[in-house]
């Protein structure tokens, strides 16, 4: 039975053509420019590896298992179908531009009011793409187009790799969220402008576990929320506290003065850029102590649950899994594979 939480159109993929993109060049362009067309596909957008950072271990399982009699789509983007708009500093700063992926709520790809002086102060590229916002579906549309849009971006400019970050807006941000949880790799940090949510529940999902040792280390947070937008500033609160409970540490908060639930103006997307760019020294000790307590904890969780097994209870065991499969993610794919087979082969 195909597990509820794995039916986000992921199994829309399958069996269906892919159109790969005609490979042209675009000239280099500054200033902004709208409705751009790009025809390079990156592997890190691929469905495959979307599933693998962005689903529970067993989605991973149920998707791979169906993929043996249906093949996946290669990748969700239709390209020359799709349109961005991007902002180009005149400035090249001499390591190249830093760059913001941004995913907005609107259905328009368009630069925020006053941003552009702020990244040209900054050398920052600004990439959005259209028919991103909150209607359209996050593992189909929302996170591989951020990623499409990265990646021709930096096909295309000279880019600093460790100033590109992922963001947006409401229901952008949380979309932001996920996807640089999921991509510690590519996005060396995320603003987040009035929208986060926990991470170890609901769709904001562990990835595998090199993936989030850079997560957790790497990482820079930027939460930046109006000081009268108090539904959101409630959720920073407990997305923060799972911040440090799963021991991210690169967390900052940067409060809008007298700002309700609205996107950032000038003066604060600079001083998130600001923090964005800073990078203290890790408290390496710390950190591992941290890292310690979640694997004596998780180990616990898992023995518990062999336990079940060991007492004929596969039915226990089974639903006790399912929720560690959310609470652990990709954190813990080998020991959930191991359980899954051993459940398997009882029920």
């Amino acid at each position: 039975m195909i597990l509820a939480w794995t039916s986000l159109a992921v199994w829309a993929m399958l069996m269906m053509p892919w159109i790969a993109g005609a490979q042209e060049t675009q000239a280099p362009v500054t200033g902004l420019q709208r409705n751009v067309l790009f025809t390079d596909y990156s592997p890190l957008s691929g469905t495959v590896e979307l599933v693998h950072r962005a689903l529970s271990p067993l989605a991973n399982i149920e998707i791979a298992r169906a993929a043996k009699s249906a093949a996946l789509r290669p990748q969700a983007i239709d390209l020359p179908e799709e349109r961005f708009s991007i902002y180009v500093p005149v400035q090249r700063p001499s390591r190249g531009y830093a760059l913001l992926v941004f995913i907005p709520p609107w259905q328009d790809g368009r630069l925020p009011p006053g941003w552009a002086a702020v990244l040209d102060a900054h050398g920052m590229i600004f990439v959005s793409a259209a028919k991103s916002g909150n209607d359209e579906k996050l593992l189909d549309r929302r996170i591989p187009l951020a990623l499409l849009g990265a990646y021709n971006i930096m096909q295309r400019y000279p880019i600093d790799a460790d100033r590109v970050y992922i963001g947006g807006f409401s229901g952008g941000s949380r979309a932001a969220l996920r996807t640089a949880l999921a991509y510690p790799d590519l996005f060396r940090g995320a603003l987040l402008n009035a929208g986060s949510d926990p991470i170890g529940e609901g769709e904001d999902l562990l990835p595998p576990g090199d993936l989030f040792a850079r997560f957790q280390s790497s990482s820079r947070l930027v939460y930046l929320t109006g000081s009268e937008d108090n539904w959101n500033i409630q959720h920073d609160m407990a997305s923060r506290d799972s911040m440090k409970s799963w021991c991210v540490i690169g967390t900052v908060v940067e409060t809008m003065s007298r700002a309700g639930h609205e996107a950032a103006v000038s003066y604060s997307v600079d001083r998130a850029i600001t923090a964005l760019d800073q990078r203290p020294p890790v408290d390496a000790a710390k950190l591992s102590a941290c890292r310690a307590r979640i694997a004596k904890d998780m180990a616990a969780d898992f023995q518990r649950i062999a336990d079940l097994l060991d007492r004929d209870k596969p039915h226990d065991a089974w639903r006790a899994l399912t929720k560690l499969d959310i609470q652990y993610g990709g954190l813990a794919a080998a020991e959930i594979g191991r359980l899954e087979e051993r459940i398997g082969a009882r029920r």
